[in-house]
């Protein structure tokens, strides 16, 4: 899908989309507890679609309506027979379901397209490994079977805080008690803490013993309940970023207390704002591409932790680069850092690239109402924010797509 942008300023208020990350972590407490759930504000976003998958998959029974889901869980130890797990293209589903699925002794797949089957995995394997368990790759597919059993886990903590958060859905379910240790700098350390604060509304405790460690008692029980899902910083972002661009936009619904790690959205645009400022975004990566965005239309800045950038949707930052430098934008992408130098900006002479990337797709929107473009690949949003552009609209964004 492609869709064009025309120069303009935006204005008017506009509610903050409900959190992907809290979504997908209340909607599995719900499929792994007894009796029935309901979780509201829930955007069926493709990410969202496919942790509802793999939560039909597992066996729980699921409603879906307008804008909440309504889900009897089951017990994964509980399955009898090989399922196959369609995780789409969410490597947070994916990341999430393969010890929930080791909890049952069958073998059982996972399957997904686009970038999901290049996505890096090598913790699974190494600790099926440690452990005795069956992990396979092939074709795109992943395979494992066993019995995921309580005990001692180490992992690096400067990895996906994703293999955390699964380890944390499953273990609690296992007889004994057991640890996780992170060892080196933990990055994107407040997604781990948004999964054990969502696991203990459904009544499953897990607790930092130290810096490093956490600590997850055996043999609990998830239970059921209702609860609504906070409005995303993530997201909101690109929403709020407009104002540092002459728009007029106010975000409501955002729980000023929230424990997401974007959050800190707010103060990094300040900063952009007010100078040329070094953000470290180890501990919120999926900002990067709008604090880059932003910083090429103000006054430059460097971006630290940039590393993981590369095992996103896309290489992020070389196709930031590329993208924004179509603007004029001056750029130098290293291992671990992104300088954004300032430089003059102006209108883009080629048709804009969304390789495949909900977050590129939404920053170069942003950047589109200074200048106007046209972004090919847009339906990447559908991936987070699937209304995204009708929101825009809205707010008076003048918005041509391919169904227009």
């Amino acid at each position: 899908m492609k869709v064009k942008i025309e120069k303009g300023f935006l204005r008017g208020e506009i509610n903050a989309p409900p959190s992907k990350s809290m979504a997908h972590r209340l909607l599995i407490c719900a499929g792994l507890s007894e009796g029935e759930s309901i979780i509201k504000n829930v955007a069926f976003s493709e990410d969202i679609l496919a942790t509802l998958d793999c939560l039909k998959a597992m066996g729980a029974e699921t409603v879906i309506g307008e804008d909440f889901v309504k889900i009897k869980g089951i017990s994964p130890s509980e399955i009898t027979e090989s399922r196959i797990f369609p995780a789409r293209e969410s490597g947070s589903t994916l990341r999430f379901f393969i010890p929930i699925a080791l909890l049952s002794e069958c073998e059982h797949k996972f399957t997904g397209y686009g970038r999901l089957p290049e996505r890096p995995m090598e913790i699974y394997e190494r600790l099926c490994e440690e452990k005795g368990l069956h992990f396979g790759r092939s074709e795109g597919k992943i395979s494992v079977k066993g019995k995921l059993t309580a005990g001692d886990y180490t992992l690096r903590g400067d990895v996906s805080s994703q293999f955390v958060s699964g380890l944390l859905f499953a273990l609690p379910l296992c007889e004994g008690d057991s640890r996780i240790k992170l060892t080196g700098k933990t990055e994107s350390r407040s997604y781990i803490d948004m999964t054990v604060s969502a696991m203990k509304k459904f009544g499953v405790l897990s607790e930092w013993e130290d810096e490093s460690t956490l600590y997850i008692k055996g043999s609990q029980k998830y239970l059921g309940g209702d609860y609504s899902v906070e409005g995303d910083c993530s997201n909101s972002a690109f929403l709020d970023a407009f104002n540092y661009l002459g728009s007029e936009v106010t975000v409501k619904g955002l729980n000023e207390s929230t424990i997401q790690g974007d959050r800190v959205y707010k103060e990094y645009f300040k900063r952009l704002y007010e100078g040329t400022p070094v953000l470290d975004v180890s501990d919120c990566p999926d900002l990067a591409p709008i604090l880059m965005t932003l910083a090429c239309a103000l006054n430059g800045a460097t971006l630290t932790g940039t590393a993981r950038l590369k095992i996103k949707e896309s290489d992020r930052g070389t196709v930031m680069k590329e993208e924004l430098s179509e603007f004029g934008a001056d750029i130098e992408v290293k291992e671990n850092e992104i300088i954004i130098n300032s430089s003059p900006l102006h209108k883009s002479n080629r048709l804009l690239r969304g390789h495949n990337d909900h977050r590129v797709v939404m920053s170069l929107s942003v950047i589109a109402t200074l200048y106007g473009g046209e972004i090919e690949g847009a339906e990447a949003v559908r991936k987070s924010y699937p209304d995204f552009f009708a929101r825009l609209s809205e707010l008076g964004a003048v918005v041509y797509t391919d169904d227009d």
